[in-house]
């Protein structure tokens, strides 16, 4: 009989271990396995970490609501310059189904370019690191497929509008202008040659956003524009800017890292913040010429209160949430000028 050392054991009578046994023995193996934080969510491997789906307020916010007076802003200033012309000379300055409906197309145009601008700086990277308010793309909370579904149908939504302002007034040209609109939100970020990674982004926004927005609304309710109409469109290009500004001085490391080059990033951040305080005290200016015709313009004055708070705190920032206050200072003085002055100029 022989002894228990010289006994053997036979590999075939010991179970073999559990794939779940195996796979435990091999993570405790690994260096700092122990260290890894779990998922907390039973049947995921540990160390793997979730992604919150986007909920309705996340959708809401992409839709940046903040920078919507820059859509709301010149419609108002146009509509206005509209009104007073007289019946004789540029016939009704007045269609509310036509001031709705331009309405309709500048918040679609403004909605549909952020949240193309979501997608496409999104899939490109550049907003991986980003310091301001989430992406929807970047962060997974949505598929890129889906927020680009989004940014068509407003879009969409905005050619519609266009293409009735079209039919009413049988000016069947602004239909290249309304394309163009399109073209000038998608590419903005979109495309291979996104204008706005190459500086660009201030001299669009500036057009189509102030001038084409307030010029062309006055041009579709009196089929004419007057000096009121290109000046207003002149100080609500100089707030989008603004806006978009103070936007790229917060991302502008973030944008550099990516290749993105803002007019920001060309031109430094001293530089980038007295450019800011130029474009958003400016319209203060061109408001002096409204006084002079208008008795209540002057009123309009008052949005200095947020505006020179929005320079100073964009000038002498340290933070991002600081950037973030003097953009929405800037959309709110925006927002108070165009419809101030609209109230001033059509009563």
């Amino acid at each position: 009989m022989a002894t228990p050392r010289k006994q053997r054991i036979d590999p075939k009578s010991v179970p073999a271990p559990s794939a779940a046994a195996q796979l435990k023995a091999a993570q405790a193996k690994k260096p700092g396995a122990n260290n890894k934080r779990k998922s907390g969510r039973p049947g995921l491997p540990p160390g793997v970490v979730t992604v919150r789906k986007a909920t309705l307020g996340d959708w809401i916010s992409a839709a940046r609501l903040q920078t919507l007076p820059l859509a709301i802003a010149p419609v108002a200033l146009g509509t206005a310059a509209a009104y007073v012309l007289p019946h004789e000379d540029a016939g009704p300055g007045w269609h509310w189904l036509r001031a709705l409906l331009c309405l309709a197309v500048a918040l679609g145009l403004q909605i549909g370019v952020n949240f193309a601008n979501d997608y496409s700086d999104g899939i490109r990277g550049t907003d991986k690191h980003r310091v301001g308010p989430k992406r929807l793309t970047a962060s997974g909370a949505a598929k890129p497929r889906t927020v680009l579904i989004v940014a068509l149908v407003f879009f969409a939504l905005a050619a519609a509008a266009g293409l009735i302002i079209v039919w009413r007034t049988q000016h069947w040209w602004l239909l290249a202008v309304g394309a163009a609109c399109i073209l000038a939100a998608w590419f903005y970020t979109g495309g291979k040659r996104p204008y706005g990674y190459y500086g660009l982004g201030e001299v669009f926004v500036f057009a189509f956003f102030g001038i084409v927005a307030t010029a062309g609304t006055q041009f579709v309710l009196a089929g004419t524009v007057t000096i009121e109409g290109w000046l207003a469109g002149t100080a609500a290009g100089l707030f989008a800017c603004g806006v978009l500004m103070v936007n790229n001085i917060r991302d502008r490391g973030q944008d550099k890292l990516a290749g993105k080059r803002t007019l920001a990033v060309l031109i430094g951040d001293l530089p980038s913040r007295i450019v800011f305080a130029v474009l958003v005290l400016a319209p203060f200016g061109i408001l002096a010429f409204f006084a002079l015709f208008y008795e209540n313009a002057y009123l309009v004055y008052f949005a200095l209160l947020a505006a020179v708070p929005a320079a100073v705190i964009t000038v002498t920032a340290k933070t991002a949430p600081e950037l973030i206050v003097a953009l929405r200072l800037t959309a709110l003085t925006a927002l108070v000028y165009g419809l101030g002055l609209g109230w001033a100029i059509a009563f």
